[in-house]
């Protein structure tokens, strides 16, 4: 009887440490192509960070622009630049009217 127990510890730990080798086995290797520097993973992630605060329609649209064949967009103007530029056009224009002016300007994608 002492063999039977020996032998159902042994079945039994094999079983509950068969998930613990699963786990640290070494994934799949991927496909090939899957990882290359080229690969449509890296575009997304480059086209992403250079999206940056882009929502909505627009953000759509820079996406599909960037990872189509043409490549990355021409870079558009920061929001530092659009500012400066903003407030050059504004001139001399004071409370609300200068307000809605900004406003409309700096919400103006260009």
């Amino acid at each position: 009887m002492k063999i039977q127990s020996v032998i159902a510890a042994i079945v039994l730990g094999s079983a509950l440490a068969a998930p613990a080798f699963a786990q640290t086995a070494a994934p799949a290797a991927p496909a090939s192509g899957a990882m290359s520097p080229n690969s449509q993973q890296s575009k997304m992630k480059t086209c992403n960070t250079q999206a940056g605060d882009k929502k909505g329609d627009d953000r759509k649209a820079f996406m599909k622009q960037c990872l189509s064949a043409a490549g990355v967009p021409a870079p558009t103007m920061s929001q530092q630049e659009r500012m400066k530029a903003c407030n050059t056009q504004a001139g001399d224009k004071k409370g609300d009217d200068r307000k809605a002016f900004m406003k409309q300007c700096l919400s103006t994608k260009s």
